[in-house]
């Protein structure tokens, strides 16, 4: 069967990590995952891959692009299982960036039923918060769920300094 040992064929990672061959093959086209080709050219993934193709499922259920997870897992050693360390320091590459996703989420979900400023004025709020559209001189968007840099923040919690 030419399998080494701590290998895994493609039938056994589809299986384990729960996805389609097809999408293990994609992957592999992305250079997200790496493979070894036997001498009768079936596919031998080292079973880190599990983690790899782990990281690539979470990252899509939460939106982050494939190209984007494809440069963070360059930062992997490909030469050898990554270690804790290593992982650590991919996951601090990703810690502002989701902080940023996880506020525009909170938003969405916390501040997006009262007046945000956008200049819609169509709440009964928006007059009170937003009388006649002030808020438009302070640029476009959003403005209460935006610093004056363009930055999200909830209202009334962001840096008066900063805000609009």
């Amino acid at each position: 069967m030419d399998i080494e040992p701590g290998e895994l064929t493609v039938g056994q990672l589809s299986r384990r990590s729960g996805v389609a061959i097809s999408a293990l093959h994609f992957y592999e086209r992305q250079g997200l995952i790496l493979s070894r080709r036997t001498s009768g050219n079936q596919r031998r993934y080292k079973r880190d891959t599990l983690r790899r193709v782990a990281l690539v499922r979470i990252a899509q259920r939460v939106g982050v692009p494939l190209a984007e997870v494809a440069a963070i897992l360059k930062l992997l050693p490909e030469n050898r299982t990554p270690t804790r360390a290593d992982w650590e320091r991919i996951s601090e590459c990703w810690q502002a960036e989701l902080d940023r996703r996880i506020l525009h989420l909170e938003q969405l979900r916390d501040d997006f039923k009262d007046c945000v400023g956008c200049g819609c004025l169509s709440l009964d709020r928006c007059a009170l918060a937003n009388p006649y559209d002030a808020l438009a001189a302070k640029g476009p968007g959003p403005r209460r769920l935006m610093d004056n840099d363009g930055e999200p923040c909830h209202p009334g919690s962001c840096n008066p300094d900063k805000c609009a």
